[in-house]
């Protein structure tokens, strides 16, 4: 079962998709907030495998929550957030990815998007509306950077993934290399593929050699 925790400022935003999803015999909402301080003090305390975040909201934002939230658990588990808006605002929902959202979804998605977009999200990939998905991974890339350029695209932990990825280890084998849950390495992946914009792990591991970010030569990370 997929539990999920809504935040939004307004009730009626909540209760709708609240009653979406709780329609789904594999996802339980187990709570919502009206605001970003009150979502960080339960989101801590009931531990949802997805949070359902709205962007702007009165009082702290949900960029700033979705940092926090993000930042709780990077070496155990990764708490996954999927921020919701109403509006196309690309450098508010680029903002979000870059502080560690695991996906962008619109208000007024489908009923069928929204909860796919749940079960992906929980299950470690990343979820981004189809519409907005190739302006925002041209745009997450820093200004003047070369799309080639693996150490300005990722973080540091995601490029330990990706030598570990391009050296053929499999998601089991960097759990347990990096002492993490495999869910967490898969959503490393999903972040290494939106990055870079990959379409998959073969597609990465080229632009890794391409690059010269890798090399033949290069030990098995270990």
């Amino acid at each position: 079962m997929t539990t999920a925790y809504i935040v939004d400022d307004q009730p009626l935003v909540r209760a709708g998709i609240g009653m979406l999803l709780s329609g789904e015999t594999d996802i339980e909402v187990i709570g919502e907030a009206a605001s970003a301080d009150e979502a960080l003090r339960e989101v801590r305390r009931l531990r949802p495998d997805v949070v359902l975040m709205d962007i702007r909201m009165p009082g702290m934002d949900g960029v700033t929550a979705t940092r926090e939230l993000v930042a709780d658990a990077e070496a155990d588990r990764l708490i996954r957030v999927l921020v919701m808006t109403t509006f196309d605002d690309e450098d508010v929902v680029i903002e979000a990815l870059q502080a560690g959202a695991s996906g962008y979804l619109l208000k007024h998605a489908s009923p069928t998007e929204i909860a796919d977009a749940v079960r992906r999200v929980a299950s470690g990939d990343t979820w981004l509306d189809a519409t907005a998905a190739t302006r925002l991974v041209d745009k997450l890339r820093p200004r003047g950077c070369d799309p080639t350029d693996i150490t300005a695209l990722l973080t540091p932990r995601e490029q330990e993934v990706l030598r570990m990825v391009a050296a053929g280890l499999s998601n089991t084998d960097i759990r347990d290399c990096l002492v993490l849950s495999e869910a967490t390495v898969k959503t490393h992946v999903a972040r290494i593929l939106l990055k870079t914009g990959s379409r998959d792990r073969a597609a990465a591991v080229a632009l890794a050699y391409r690059s010269g970010f890798v090399r033949p030569e290069d030990p098995v990370p270990s």
